[in-house]
């Protein structure tokens, strides 16, 4: 079976996405924007739906097609059009970590909260972000700065560490692999820094608890100080400044539209 994605089909589509594709069995010839890729059960692609393509499907082709915001990913790697139609083969820890999590995702969306969407998603876009940045290197071609990938090792070194609270730039800069210095220099093209991404994240990860029905067990402070703030009086006015209310009075009014 063969598809054409036309000019007349890209004025209908909502060019505000990307279609990841993971090929479950059988095989996918896609071709797009001069590239050609054929896809294995396990290889992963970028699609670009505001640009034309072409596919030929085998009898048996089973892919999944993942819909992710263009903002966001083009805000990890810059422009997107040269990384289309490239194959991502799942030979590295990154690239077969994305492909199992783009495999498991049709049997357990479906009964995930919204809590667990919310986290996964972030995760989901870096691991997309890491391995569509091997895919180019191996290629031989750069993404549209390597500042790109360097902000996504950040992230992750955060993210892993947002519990502890003696986490500090140094820290994060020298897991990252580069300088304090150079990384507030990537952040900085996001408007933030070590420190800004720090409190953002454990803040969203403080809202998030107090959203959580399971988790209304718990207090205030006890959620707080599990995310890594070490004063609540400054917790306090951090989260007004962030979400406008008080933690408080975010768990009482997420409790009543619960």
């Amino acid at each position: 079976m063969s598809v054409a994605h036309t000019r007349h089909h890209i004025a209908q589509a909502n060019t505000d996405e990307l279609f990841v594709c993971r090929q479950f069995g059988g095989q996918i010839a896609l071709e797009q924007d001069g590239r050609q890729v054929v896809l294995e059960p396990g290889d992963i692609t970028l699609v670009d739906p505001s640009l034309q393509y072409q596919g030929r499907f085998s009898e048996a082709s089973d892919v999944l097609v993942l819909k992710v915001p263009r903002q966001l990913m083009e805000a990890r790697l810059g422009q997107t059009r040269e990384m289309t139609a490239r194959a991502i083969k799942p030979c590295t820890a990154e690239t077969g970590l994305l492909s199992a999590s783009l495999a498991m995702l049709p049997f357990h969306t479906p009964e995930a909260g919204s809590t667990a969407e919310a986290l996964l998603e972030p995760h989901l876009l870096d691991l997309i972000t890491l391995s569509v940045g091997q895919a180019m290197g191996q290629d031989g071609l750069r993404t549209s700065s390597s500042r790109s990938l360097v902000r996504v090792r950040l992230r992750a070194v955060i993210e892993a560490r947002l519990a502890d609270r003696t986490l500090d730039a140094g820290t994060v800069a020298s897991v990252a692999g580069v300088s304090v210095r150079y990384a507030n220099a990537v952040l900085a093209d996001e408007s933030t820094s070590i420190a800004q991404l720090v409190q953002a994240r454990r803040l969203a990860r403080c809202r998030r608890a107090l959203e959580d029905p399971m988790q209304r067990g718990r207090t205030v402070s006890e959620i707080a100080y599990g995310w890594g703030f070490s004063d609540m009086t400054h917790f306090g006015r951090r989260f007004k400044a962030a979400y406008g209310v008080l933690p408080s009075e975010h768990r009482r009014h997420a409790g009543r539209s619960g």
